[in-house]
């Protein structure tokens, strides 16, 4: 317990210090080293090193690129749950209108960042087991013992993303030959040409990692809104990654463990203050759930990606508010399709910490309940920061969910309905029922529901080989909005960025329907 105290503390005094500094400095440091740098052959020598080391991981989390940004917003923008405003500045336009080529730089961006994630992994994880031999003090071997699981964690977490993103679903009876994977690279250093490997090889990559990080950091206290990987947050990848692989049973293991542990609880619709909205400037009754959105804190939260007013990426509100152009008025570029609205049932409190009615300043002057999830931390808008929100990958709340719609995929839907009614009545929410002929629809409306613009819906559609149809919707620009997108489309998956296709001596493939120069 002491140590485990110890270790907590250490973190957090030594990783706040060091992480600016890796911010802006690891790239040099680790991929191209300027002329006066350390040779990185002769990099991560002590104790002190690794923590560095790990901190860059860290800092790699907070680009804009990933759940900041791209990552958790694209997959949403692009499906079907949010229309383009007239009048937009056409952010992410390409994806809206379904024009997925290469060379989208917001394509490029989620791979590169990602292959950065691994790189820095890589590295550590081929300079700790030197490092570890050479350490006498057991404390100091029991702390680095628990980096190298984070480490293992946070490049599972990292090739588990690139697979949902640039593969096709898996399915078991195809996963070894006719699925590709991804660029599977587990050292640093002695660099060879990369290829594809097969998409059951890349998930297999992953789960040992899982496994690797779960032994290593056994032992290791945590607790909820945890800014650093721990057991916690591998059993919840380990869970996602199971719902993904269709492996029913691990998907219910896992996702057991965590709605189970005492560490976490669902934020609730109770109230627990009242002020003044900085969105409306009018007196609001807050609950647990607005809580988690406006100050980034909740029992729900398993891991989030951390920020301080000095050290922070990208702003997950901006497109849905614009609210600093002018500090005036609101200026979408995205506001959500209606029927995502008419899915919140009278009092659900999910729709009030979600949306707000408000008008916008354009010349249309729309009034709409626009996406206020990400309108701010409280305490980035006391420092004049808007739309700037701590990513949350991991909640509870999405566990449930992997664990109600694994259920109904082995029949169970007894136990997959209270999972739902655990959920709904957290959410003051009418509980929703499912049967063998209606549950597919009814979790995907619930995942809707509870994890909008979270970065899940492009990607569950391609699991579940669905299509959607966009509906037009009042001042929604043309273009788009009535678009129809079959199951099975290969815009589902996204390309290879062309730069690593045609990088010397790649031997990576395009994904089917992309072509190539």
């Amino acid at each position: 317990m002491l140590l485990n105290m110890m270790k907590n503390t250490y973190n957090i005094l030594t990783r706040a210090v060091a992480v600016i500094a890796v911010a802006v400095g690891m790239v040099s440091c680790l991929e191209k080293l300027p002329g006066n740098a350390i040779p990185e052959s002769e990099g991560m020598k002590t104790f002190d090193d690794a923590e560095q080391t790990l901190t860059g991981i860290y800092a790699a989390w907070m680009s804009g690129a990933l759940y900041s940004g791209y990552l958790t917003l694209l997959p949403d923008i692009q499906a079907d749950l949010v229309h383009a405003v007239q009048g937009n500045s056409n952010t992410y336009g390409q994806l809206w209108q379904w024009d997925i080529r290469p060379t989208n730089s917001e394509i490029e961006g989620v791979y590169g960042s990602l292959y950065t994630v691994i790189g820095r992994c890589n590295f550590y994880l081929d300079k700790v087991d030197e490092l570890r031999s050479s350490l006498t003090d057991d404390e100091s071997i029991t702390y680095l013992d628990y980096y190298t699981g984070e480490v293992h964690c946070a490049r599972a977490l990292a090739y588990s993303e690139l697979i949902k993103c640039f593969c096709e679903a898996y399915t078991p009876e195809t996963a070894d030959e006719s699925e590709s994977g991804i660029a599977i690279d587990s050292t640093y250093f002695g660099k060879k040409p990369l290829k594809r490997s097969t998409l059951r090889e890349s998930y297999e990559f992953v789960i040992r990692d899982l496994e690797k990080a779960e032994e290593l950091l056994d032992g290791a206290e945590y607790g909820y809104s945890s800014p650093y990987f721990n057991q916690a947050v591998a059993n919840a990848i380990h869970a996602r990654v199971a719902l993904y692989m269709q492996d029913w049973d691990a998907a219910i293991e896992y996702s057991t463990r965590l709605i189970e542990d005492d560490a976490f609880a669902l934020s609730t619709a109770a109230a627990y203050t009242s002020g003044i909205s900085p969105i409306t400037n009018q007196p609001k009754t807050y609950t647990y759930i607005d809580y988690m959105w406006t100050n980034d804190l909740a029992t729900e939260i398993i891991w989030m990606v951390d920020y301080t007013i000095t050290s922070y990426g990208g702003a997950l509100g901006q497109v849905f508010l614009n609210f600093n152009n002018d500090y005036v008025y609101y200026y979408p570029d995205y506001v959500p399709s209606q029927w995502v609205l008419d899915l919140y049932g009278a009092g659900d409190a999910r729709a009030s910490a979600y949306f707000t009615t408000l008008q916008t300043g354009y010349a249309h002057a729309l009034t709409f309940p626009l996406l206020t999830k990400y309108f701010g931390n409280e305490s980035f808008l006391a420092n004049i920061i808007y739309h700037v929100s701590k990513p949350k990958p991991f909640r509870l709340a999405e566990q449930y969910l992997i664990r109600a719609e694994a259920y109904c995929e082995k029949g169970q839907y007894g136990n997959a309905n209270a999972d739902l009614a655990a959920l709904s009545q957290s959410r003051n929410a009418k509980a929703a029922s499912l049967n063998a002929s209606s549950w597919r629809e009814v979790i995907s409306d619930e995942r809707v529901k509870e994890l909008y613009m979270e970065g899940f819906r492009l990607h569950d559609l391609k699991r579940w080989n669905m299509g959607f149809e966009r509906s037009h919707q009042s001042n929604a620009q043309p273009e788009g909005s009535t678009k129809k997108i079959a199951a099975g489309d290969y815009r589902f998956v996204w390309p290879i960025p062309q730069n690593d296709i045609e990088a010397p001596g790649s031997e990576i493939s395009q994904n089917n329907g992309y072509a190539t120069r």
